[in-house]
């Protein structure tokens, strides 16, 4: 049995979405593949599924409560730590895969257990990335419900609404560094600043109000609105502590 799920790229809204702000994400073209077969023991990729690189895997193999072993194996087009969704697709594929040798694959739920394992292992997170690894396609987060919803996710007293969200075609270049960086410590940093600073906490909200005004300027394909509000965006993001000199190089 075999599942597969989309990298993403967050076009507006990263960080601040973990704090109830909407965020306007799509699946790209790149993507992750589990295949599931029975076997003695319970191995990925010829190794132990205790592997500390295989936590999310492992999570997905707790959470869907196989009683046989399996022999897991892993392909991916997705590079890791490059902010394009590769955990939330081995996640979700992995929970595909288990769920279709059960018989149960059922979308909404594969989507809110995916959430649910990002949480567990980064500590803090947002289900926009495990949410467009199930739904493909564009996908919008908010606090609120509306057209087109496909699930909402809680957690604690926070509440996501997710939403399909059509978009026209359009072609993205994704510069890449070549330096990875963990999520969990970059969404925790964030967290440490909006506690501690009011003026963090407005430059959240404000990234929320930009991804809105993005999500129009791309539904009337005015490619150059959404780029001085991408801009924007991410001269926030610099202010929060999540930039970096490389971005600065690629966005100028």
């Amino acid at each position: 049995m075999a599942a597969s799920a989309p990298g993403k790229l967050i076009l507006f809204g990263e960080h601040a979405v973990v704090f109830g702000e909407p965020a306007l994400c799509t699946a790209i073209d790149l993507r992750t593949e589990v295949f599931a077969r029975p076997h003695a023991e319970w191995l990925v990729d010829g190794a132990s599924l205790d592997d500390p690189k295989y936590r999310y895997v492992k999570a997905a193999v707790r959470r869907s409560r196989m009683e046989n072993p399996l022999w897991l194996e892993i392909r991916s087009m997705i590079p890791t730590g490059a902010g394009l969704g590769s955990s939330a697709a081995v996640t979700v594929a992995a929970l595909g895969a288990l769920a279709s040798l059960r018989g149960a694959f059922d979308p909404p739920a594969i989507a809110r257990e995916a959430f649910e394992i990002e949480h567990e292992v980064q500590g803090r997170a947002s289900p926009i990335d495990t949410s467009t690894a199930t739904a493909g396609g564009g996908v919008l987060v908010r606090p609120d419900e509306g057209d087109d919803l496909l699930w909402t996710i809680t957690r604690d007293t926070r509440r996501w609404c997710l939403h399909r969200c059509p978009l026209p075609e359009l072609t993205f270049v994704i510069g890449y560094t070549g330096i990875g960086a963990a999520t969990g410590p970059l969404v925790a940093g964030v967290k440490e600043r909006v506690d501690a600073s009011p003026k963090a906490a407005s430059m959240v909200r404000e990234i929320g109000h930009i991804t809105m005004d993005g999500l129009v300027a791309l539904q009337r394909n005015d490619l150059v609105a959404a780029g001085r509000l991408m801009d924007q965006d991410q001269g926030l993001l610099n202010e929060l502590g999540v930039g970096h000199p490389m971005l600065d190089r690629l966005v100028t």
